[in-house]
């Protein structure tokens, strides 16, 4: 078996956004020379999440207004009396740190509509890490 790992480095423009990372991590994959496996994809950020969906402005728009009302920065919350982004850390918990996504020949199987997408929910950042690992053979 094989590991291959590798950081992303990206910086954040807004509070709030949703960053399609697909490409990066497709090549990623490809340089990993692993045929048949795993790919974890993970942040290791305590206000920033992964998630697969559609890239549609739409959609986008709609995820990022959900999250907003989910978790709004005006929430009453504890945690904003030490730091104020408690509705980050809040939504990053729900959503989740990570994904895995299988390998198959050498690719990434993933939905036709499905891209991968770093949450950013406490930005601007002029660095957010995002891990992939691919593990195979």
């Amino acid at each position: 078996m094989k590991i291959y790992f590798k950081e992303l480095l990206l910086r954040t423009q807004q509070r709030r956004e949703l960053i399609d990372i697909t490409l990066d991590v497709e090549k990623v994959v490809r340089e990993s020379s692993i045929s048949n496996g795993l790919c974890l994809i993970f942040v290791p950020h305590a206000t920033a999440a992964i998630v697969l969906n559609e890239h549609e402005r739409g959609l986008l728009n709609d995820i990022m207004r959900k999250i907003s009302e989910m978790y709004p920065d005006n929430g009453g919350w504890d945690h904003n009396r030490i730091d104020d982004n408690a509705a980050a850390h809040l939504a990053s918990t729900f959503i989740g740190p990570a994904t895995f996504m299988p390998v198959k020949e050498g690719k990434l199987i993933r939905g036709t509509w499905q891209n991968i997408f770093l949450v950013e929910l406490d930005g601007p950042r002029p660095t957010r890490k995002v891990v992939v690992e691919v593990i195979g053979e």
